[in-house]
């Protein structure tokens, strides 16, 4: 395990560190295919998301102090995550869930299950912040008139907020995610580029012992396969190190070193939480369909959803857009299943490259009690990937 001495930290990391970001612009650094690793697979002009007309992503990002932890002080390493899958408005959209393993939270699935509809955003964030997302979620639809219609004053909401624990770097137990957190994500949601790595609700995660966090990726379908897009969002944090794979190359067997400098040692008990959208015209059990893929892509990596780990994927489809009507009947498109191949194989490959995508974007982290999470060395992972044959000569 690499010691870094406290004088060299601080050098690194200034004094004090106090940022609150609420924007989901990408910022200019490279990612996993930019240092030429070879996935399987076309990718939309943004390998992300929002390559889905309509869906949007919002962030709040907060990092505030360093040093011993003072629960309800910090240090700070959290925020929020916001995926809007028709942008500002109510529209719901077909959905469908599935868990792995349930060490985990993803509120408001039941009725998801139920009634096979997204009423609303899909939220994540640290653990213990899921209550006051999911009451900060209503607040926001209410105050926005994103209710739908309703009797006089009278609607209910279940909103889905889903977590992953960032225990090691943040000061989970301080509740430091605000409702205006949870406002600006949602508000300041956009469509295009989208950041990745340490923001949002994956601001404190880490992935197969390296800093990890959000992460994002895209297939696009050929014409003969219908010209769909699939995209991928992802916070990740799970695995051990020893299990990493990157396009098929053990990576964690040759990359032994920068563990995390904290003080305890830990195995294989993270979570992932796996957001796919589609404009594919899918039904609800067609999109449970498409969820239950997301294991093989987390499978590539090396990842096997231990007990400990929360690993809960929830999908839509921005297809049918007049599906939803509390009064009326409606006509629908669907997919044949005898053509969802295509899709079934975009979503397992989209979930492998997001997920690397969030380990080669993240940058190293020391957050409370001075533990460090060190970001994958990309000059070292290009070398390993060259050892292996497996380093695309684009």
């Amino acid at each position: 395990m690499i010691k870094l001495k406290s004088a060299l930290l601080s050098a690194v990391y200034g004094a004090i560190l106090v940022s609150t970001i609420s924007t989901a612009y990408a910022e200019d650094k490279p990612r996993a295919r930019d240092l030429g690793i070879p996935f399987t697979g076309e990718t939309g002009p943004n390998n992300a998301i929002t390559d889905v007309e309509g869906v949007t992503v919002g962030y709040s990002t907060i990092i505030e102090g360093e040093g011993k932890i003072e629960v309800g002080k910090g240090p700070v390493r959290t925020g929020v995550t916001a995926i809007l899958p028709r942008g500002k408005t109510f529209n719901p959209v077909f959905s469908g869930w599935y868990s792995l393993n349930g060490n985990g939270e993803m509120t408001g699935t039941t009725w998801v299950e139920e009634s096979g509809f997204l009423e609303g955003p899909i939220t994540i964030t640290n653990t213990h912040s899921v209550g006051v997302v999911r009451d900060s979620v209503v607040s926001w639809l209410a105050d926005n008139d994103l209710t739908g219609p309703h009797f006089r004053d009278l609607y209910w909401l279940l909103p889905v907020v889903a977590e992953t624990w960032d225990g090691i770097l943040n000061d989970i137990n301080g509740m430091h995610v605000k409702k205006e957190h949870v406002y600006a994500a949602l508000d300041n949601a956009t469509s295009g580029k989208i950041a990745e790595g340490n923001v949002g609700g994956g601001t404190g995660m880490n992935l197969f012992n390296f800093k990890g966090g959000t992460g994002t990726s895209s297939r696009k379908l050929s014409d003969e396969q219908g010209g769909y897009t699939v995209g991928v969002l992802v916070q990740g944090n799970f695995g051990s190190r020893k299990d990493l794979l990157i396009a098929g190359v053990p990576v964690g067997q040759e990359i032994t070193d920068m563990m995390p400098d904290t003080s305890w040692t830990r195995e294989e008990s993270g979570s992932i939480i796996v957001v796919v959208a589609t404009d594919a015209p899918l039904l609800p059990q067609q999109l449970k369909r498409l969820a239950r893929r997301v294991p093989i892509g987390i499978g590539r990596v090396g990842g096997f959803g231990g007990n400990g780990s929360g690993d809960i994927f929830i999908s839509f489809s921005t297809g049918n857009p007049e599906a939803y009507s509390r009064e009326e009947n409606t006509k629908l498109e669907m997919v044949s299943n005898n053509k969802m191949d295509p899709l079934i194989q975009a979503a397992a490959l989209a979930t492998e490259e997001a997920i690397v995508n969030a380990m080669i974007a993240a940058e190293t982290m020391k957050g409370r009690d001075d533990n460090v999470s060190f970001a994958i060395p990309h000059d070292r992972l290009v070398d390993v990937m060259k050892k292996y044959n497996r380093l695309d000569a684009k």
